[in-house]
């Protein structure tokens, strides 16, 4: 029982890097970064033959995807933490050290996925909907990148679960502090509760395609992540601020708003969302066509 208590008393990262071989280096938050990606193709792809949409289409918007994601991502970091690295600007590029926003990464991710559809003229919400769930699943697998780099924890704790994190990891004013709140953990299973949630209303749609609507589960994410990012983010000490505010928070309320009108729009009011491309006439939909030009029915 006391080793058992002394166990759940030291929760620490083993180190960022998994294997160090003359000049390469292996570390974890790469690999949980590429794992990620991995998982979210697959599983877009999935997901994609369910609603009888092009496989291919969804793997080629993966590329665009990271393309668009990873460097605003970090962008986004740099931008806010402009003090800490304007000294220091090779490190700008240093990813691999950890320092990337998500936020960043999902408006990244959305301008990508808006020029893709343009360009094959496909409807960007029936994409972001195949893609949701992929990506907060991603976001619960990357997060633990966070672990291994003893970085996004929170407040100081004597709770059960606490983080341990070494003194220089320590944020200045917490130096006399060795647990910690592991933020990390909470935001992978809130996300992985997230997941869940898309998935269990994706198969709904399936067997109930009139009742959800094209959107819906972009919308959902958007909310879901967001309202779990809210509480979790007034715990952390890192947070990226704008003056006295927490930006995730400022961003993640404006988010649930945004998500919220959404929904508001399409079941209140019962219109569909604006789109690169416009949604298909009933009459059009109906009307005979090839194997290459059927559409899938996607109300």
């Amino acid at each position: 029982m006391g080793s058992s208590a002394a166990l759940l008393g030291r929760f620490q990262s083993p180190g960022a890097e998994i294997v160090d071989i003359g000049p390469l280096t292996l570390r974890w938050y790469g690999l949980l970064i590429a794992s990620a990606v991995l998982i979210g193709v697959t599983l877009s792809q999935y997901l994609a033959k369910k609603r009888g949409v092009d496989s291919e289409q969804l793997g080629d918007l993966v590329i665009w995807l990271v393309v668009g994601a990873i460097p605003c991502a970090r962008l986004y970091y740099v931008l806010f933490e402009w003090e800490s690295y304007a000294g220091r600007p090779a490190d700008m590029i240093a990813i691999w050290k950890g320092g990337i926003a998500i936020h960043g990464a999902i408006l990244g991710g959305a301008i990508a996925a808006l020029i893709f559809a343009r360009l094959n003229r496909l409807r960007f919400w029936q994409l972001a909907d195949l893609v949701a769930p992929s990506l907060i699943l991603g976001q619960a697998i990357g997060r633990w990148g966070n672990f291994f780099n003893s970085e996004a924890f929170g407040s100081p704790t004597d709770l059960p679960w606490k983080l341990y994190i070494p003194l220089s990891q320590r944020p200045a004013g917490y130096r006399a502090f060795e647990y910690f709140h592991p933020t990390f953990l909470y935001e992978s299973l809130w996300n992985l509760g997230v997941f869940a949630l898309l998935l269990t209303l994706f198969f709904w749609g399936l067997r109930h395609p009139q009742k959800l609507k094209t959107g819906t589960l972009f919308l959902t994410y958007m909310i879901a992540y967001s309202l779990g990012r809210v509480w979790i983010e007034g715990l952390r000490t890192d947070s990226l601020m704008l003056g006295p505010l927490r930006v995730a928070q400022l961003v993640s309320l404006a988010e649930i708003g945004l998500g919220s009108l959404g929904l508001v729009w399409l079941y209140l009011l019962r219109r569909p969302l604006p789109d690169v491309v416009k949604q298909p006439s009933k009459a059009t939909s109906n009307a005979p066509q090839t194997p290459s030009e059927r559409k899938p029915y996607d109300p």
